[in-house]
C-alpha cells in the first residue's frame, strides 16, 4: 500500500511519546507517517516532527474506527493500562489492523520475571512476577494470535531501562533514595532511547514475522552500579546502601519490585539479524558523554 500523493507506504505509529518522537526522524523519508496521540493539544508538536497526527483514545474502540486499514506497517509503542492483567488497547488495535499488516510492539523484559541474575536469550520462558508484566505477556500473546489468523507479521522488542540524558534517576539521587546492599544487589539492563528508536526502525525493515529480540546494550551492571555511575557523572552524591530486609520498609512496592528481579539479557539477535550498531554500547558510553556535556 503506497499512498498516492507521496509515493510512500503509510506508516502508522500508536503512543508516540518520547521514543516515537526519536523514531520520526529515522522514518519519515521513508514512510508516510501517521501519529496517533490522545492529547489535541500534541498535534502541532507532531506535525512540526514530521507526522500527521490523528486524535484518538485506544481506551475508546469508537475514537479507532478511521484507522482502519490506514497502514500495513504498524509501530505499536503504547503501554497497556494500569490495572488488570489484560491489555485492552492491544485488543482494540487488532480490531483495526488489516489483514497481512506488519507489526513492531515494543514490550518489557519484565516478562522473564527474576531470573537469579543469569544470561538469558529470548527462549527463556516467561514468568511474569506482578500485574504489570502480565500485561506485557497478555499484549504479546493478543498480538501473536492475530498475527497467525490474519498473516501478519508480529515482531516483538523486549525492552529494559530505558535511559537518556533526560531520563535518569537523578531525581531519586537528589532525594537519597537508598539503593541495594552489593550482597543483595541485583543485575539491570539498559538501552538508549536513540539506540531503541533505531531498533524500531530496522525491525520495520528486518524484523521477522514471530520473532522476539531483546533491545538490550552490552551492559553487565548492577542497579545500585547504576546509580553510582549516574551520580558520579552528573555531580550527585552517591545513594546510600541498605540490606533488603531494611530497604522494604523505606522505598515504594514498584520501585521495589523492580529491585527483586535480577536477570542479564544477551542481544545477539538485536545485533546479527537486525544489523543494530549500538551508538551507546553500554551505559558507561553514554555517562561519559554527559559528563563531557557539562
Amino acid at each position: 500500500m503506497k499512498n498516492t500523493q507521496t509515493g510512500r507506504p503509510p506508516l502508522l505509529i500508536l503512543g508516540c511519546g518520547d521514543v516515537g518522537m526519536r523514531l520520526l526522524p529515522l522514518v519519515r523519508a521513508r514512510y508516510r507517517v501517521y501519529a496517533v496521540t490522545s492529547q489535541p493539544e500534541r498535534r502541532a508538536e507532531l506535525r512540526a516532527a514530521g507526522a500527521i497526527p490523528i486524535v484518538a483514545d485506544l481506551d475508546q474502540p469508537w475514537t479507532l474506527r478511521r484507522l482502519r486499514g490506514l497502514a500495513r506497517r504498524v509501530v505499536h509503542l503504547a503501554p497497556p493500562p494500569g490495572e488488570g492483567l489484560q491489555d485492552r488497547r492491544t485488543r482494540n488495535v487488532t480490531a483495526i489492523l488489516p489483514d497481512g499488516a506488519q507489526v513492531v510492539y515494543v514490550s518489557t523484559t519484565g516478562v522473564y520475571g527474576d531470573c537469579g541474575g543469569a544470561l538469558i536469550d529470548e527462549t527463556r520462558p516467561l514468568a511474569p512476577r506482578n500485574a504489570r508484566a502480565r500485561r506485557r505477556v497478555d499484549a504479546e500473546r493478543v498480538l501473536r494470535a492475530w498475527g497467525r489468523r490474519a498473516h501478519g507479521r508480529v515482531s516483538i522488542l523486549r525492552v529494559p531501562g530505558i535511559y537518556a540524558d533526560d531520563r535518569l534517576p537523578t531525581k531519586r539521587l537528589r532525594e537519597g533514595t537508598p539503593a541495594l546492599a552489593p550482597e543483595d544487589d541485583v543485575y539491570t539492563s539498559h538501552i538508549h532511547a536513540d539506540d531503541l528508536a533505531r531498533a524500531v526502525a530496522l525491525a520495520l525493515v528486518r524484523g521477522r514475522a514471530g520473532r522476539v529480540y531483546h533491545a538490550v546494550d552490552f551492559t553487565r551492571m548492577k542497579m545500585g552500579e547504576y546509580f553510582d555511575a549516574v551520580a558520579d557523572a552528573c555531580g550527585l552524591a552517591r545513594p546510600p546502601r541498605l540490606p533488603r530486609a531494611e530497604l522494604e520498609h523505606v522505598v515504594a512496592p514498584v520501585l521495589l519490585s523492580f529491585m527483586s528481579e535480577s536477570r542479564r539479557l544477551d542481544n545477539a539477535r538485536l545485533v546479527g539479524e537486525l544489523g543494530l550498531r549500538l551508538r551507546y554500547p553500554d551505559v558507561t558510553a553514554a555517562l561519559d558523554e554527559i559528563r563531557r556535556k557539562c
